[in-house]
């Protein structure tokens, strides 16, 4: 395995595209970089060696103070509808695409977050800080640890310059790697220049919907029936990214089209948050001031953001009926993975006629007691068992055992051996999530140099459903005094 960074193999495919989609230029050195923390399991993913990140020249490339042997950096144009408005022209402010590595898992674009100005800063000053840096590096792997498609976190470099926010903060640098961080709004920057927009379709079809090129023939090709195609595995990739991020009670904060991803990851990580007591609206951005992108709006959003996306193909001659005809699979296609996603954490065999009534009824239960999200879930495995245990939980013990005593009713339905319903439920739904309260703890010993709750929140968070002796606290909801964690879109 590869463990220099001169050895790599480099590509620069985006940088193969017109001028019109970048600015190339070097990211803004760092005043006395360091290596703060680098992941293995991103390097092994990438069939790469975890000693890659000995290489002094590791630290370096992710500090933006080298550049990747053979990459040719760039900063990406794209545009976006931000709370719900057209923004216009946005584009990587922060942001350096170093190149293409191609190892032997595939081709994983590196780019460095927190990088210095490009001129796409607009008003920004080009850089992240080290609180929101250590959020984002741990929600991709939590992310990854729960099965649900994301961006990696690859490194994570700090600095003694100074970042100005609402206090002064410490700049930090996060290497984030993906197949590409092609956005809906990358599309929508082209919707008005046809050969651009047809040259980003080419691109995004040939490396990631391969499906969607039609046999080579003498004539020209079928550009909006390649457009549809495209559009179609869009829109189901997305939908099942927002049943994942509900059923396990994620919410994005920032559900932008400028941060949604052609190929159904999630992607920018800023006011995120996993739920601790649920609310069914609850909006984990304070920003958010119009809860817009609360949880039981994210489904919503998703869709919404898909039609300004498919509006970016008029252009190309893709007749408006035929990309509503795609839009309306979106339903489907997020109840069909809602369904599934249910009937796994539930225990069932399968989705019945009824179970919306009992799922429904278990969010209005969960509600109306802000009865933790995580806990509930998990606990819901035993409470067929141990009935008093389950509803002494509530505050309403009336209606939680009212609810219980339904689904122990359809659990006798299904018939199924409760050893193994239990040992399905608990490998679905998670012991250990990352909760704000322990982000904030490993950005306290961060900002002490102390790697040491990064390093055990990524072994907890690297198999979640998996109870390790000894770490109750990282399973518990949070103390009063941290129960509620404000994050905000200023990073």
């Amino acid at each position: 395995m590869i463990e220099h960074v001169r050895d790599l193999r480099v590509a620069n495919s985006y940088a193969e595209l017109p001028p019109a989609f970048y600015t190339k230029l070097r990211p803004q050195p760092l005043t006395n970089p360091r290596l703060l923390h680098a992941n293995p399991d991103v390097l092994r993913d990438m069939g790469l060696s975890p000693r890659l990140a000995s290489d002094p020249d590791f630290a370096q490339v992710c500090a933006g103070n080298a550049p990747l042997p053979n990459g040719n950096t760039l900063a990406a144009v794209y545009s976006g509808h931000q709370f719900g408005v057209w923004a216009g022209q946005l584009g990587d402010g922060r942001a350096h695409l170093l190149g293409e590595v191609i190892t032997s898992t595939g081709h994983w674009e590196w780019q460095l977050k927190g990088s210095g100005k490009t001129p796409y800063s607009r008003m920004g000053d080009g850089r992240a800080v080290l609180r929101s840096s250590v959020r984002e590096y741990l929600a991709s792997e939590a992310m990854h640890g729960l099965g649900i498609p994301t961006t990696r976190a690859l490194a994570l470099v700090v600095s003694d310059d100074p970042v100005y926010r609402e206090t002064v903060e410490t700049a930090a640098i996060v290497t984030r790697v993906s197949p590409t961080f092609v956005r809906f709004g990358t599309f929508e920057h082209f919707s008005n220049s046809p050969a651009e927009q047809r040259a980003l379709l080419d691109y995004v079809i040939t490396r990631f919907y391969p499906e969607c090129r039609p046999p080579d023939n003498d004539g020209e090709p079928d550009v909006p029936g390649m457009a549809l195609c495209f559009l179609d595995g869009v829109v189901q990739r997305t939908a099942r990214l927002m049943a994942d991020w509900m059923t396990v009670g994620f919410c994005h904060g920032v559900m932008n089209t400028d941060n949604m991803s052609v190929l159904g990851l999630t992607i920018d990580y800023g006011p995120y948050g996993f739920m601790d007591a649920f609310q069914a609206n609850h909006i984990c951005n304070h920003t958010d001031t119009q809860g817009r992108y609360a949880w039981n709006a994210q489904p919503s959003v998703g869709h919404w953001n898909l039609y300004r996306l498919a509006g970016s193909f008029l252009s190309l001659g893709v007749e408006p009926d035929a990309l509503r005809e795609v839009l309306d699979g979106y339903e489907a296609a997020f109840l069909d993975a809602y369904h599934r996603n249910m009937v796994l954490k539930f225990g069932l065999r399968q989705w019945e006629d009824g179970d919306q009534q009992l799922a429904d009824d278990w969010w209005k239960l969960l509600h109306t007691n802000q009865a933790d999200f995580t806990l509930s879930f998990r606990e819901l495995a035993d409470a067929p068992e141990i009935p008093d245990a389950f509803v002494s939980r509530f505050a309403d013990q009336g209606a939680a055992r009212e609810w219980l005593d339904r689904y122990i009713v359809r659990l006798q339905r299904d018939n199924r051996p409760v050893e193994e319903r239990k040992a399905s439920m608990n490998g679905v739904n998670p012991v250990y999530v990352l909760r704000n309260h322990l982000a904030q703890q490993a950005i306290e010993a961060a900002g002490q140099g102390d790697v040491s709750e990064i390093d055990t929140l990524l072994m907890l968070l690297r198999d979640p459903y998996y109870e390790r002796p000894g770490y109750d606290a990282f399973a518990q909801a949070p103390p009063p005094s941290a129960a509620h964690i404000q994050v905000s879109c200023s990073s």
